[in-house]
């Protein structure tokens, strides 16, 4: 039996695709939110993760971000803004509240936290000098001021443009575009410096 060709995705299909599982939820489908799950479960767990630094924290406000969703989920008005951009501002501001009990658990002593398991190497150079690169650009923005490390993250990881990432941060679109030339510009500064060390090294 043959089969008949997926149709191709129109603009804003997969936005009412979400407006209807986050309608389904309020009315308490289960299914519904293990779909949205599916859909934004990796997204969400990624900028997470990159923000905090730690996959542990991420899982735990992923959860939390999922468990509000449930509880919130009629309220979520599709005339105000996309649902992508309400779960990523939902995950922000558990972010900033895990970042706050992390600090609190420090100063009290209460962390106990390992390292994330390296990932299997590659034995390429090439694969060597973009695991450097990467490095680099992790610490740098773990250095950034805390609203340029969430704005670049809400572009890279979030794949979000400029409105949807004011919306999610709370600000206007010309402080976003600062955020992100200063952070970019930071960043490439950062590898800049590398290169020409890696320069030095071998000459």
């Amino acid at each position: 039996m043959l089969r008949q060709p997926v149709p191709a995705a129109v603009p804003g299909e997969a936005s009412r695709g979400d407006d209807e599982l986050l309608a389904r939820i309020a009315a308490g489908s289960q299914a519904a939110l293990s779909e949205l799950m599916a859909r934004y479960g990796r997204g969400l767990r990624t900028f997470a993760t990159r923000y905090l630094g730690h996959a542990a924290d991420a899982e735990d406000v992923v959860q939390e971000v999922f468990v509000t969703v449930w509880k919130q989920a009629a309220r979520f008005d599709p005339g105000r803004g996309r649902a992508s951009t309400w779960l990523y501002r939902i995950t922000a501001n558990r972010c900033i509240d895990q970042r706050r009990r992390r600090a609190l658990r420090n100063f009290f002593g209460l962390d106990d936290i390992g390292e994330e398991p390296a990932a299997p190497e590659a034995n390429a150079e090439t694969a060597t000098a973009a695991r450097q690169e990467l490095a680099i650009v992790r610490e740098g923005l773990s250095s950034l001021p805390e609203r340029q490390r969430m704005a670049l993250l809400l572009r890279a990881v979030a794949e979000l443009d400029i409105g949807g990432i004011a919306d999610v941060m709370g600000t206007s679109t010309g402080s976003v575009e600062q955020l992100l030339v200063r952070g970019r510009r930071t960043l490439r500064d950062l590898l800049a410096d590398a290169a020409q060390g890696r320069e030095r090294k071998s000459s």
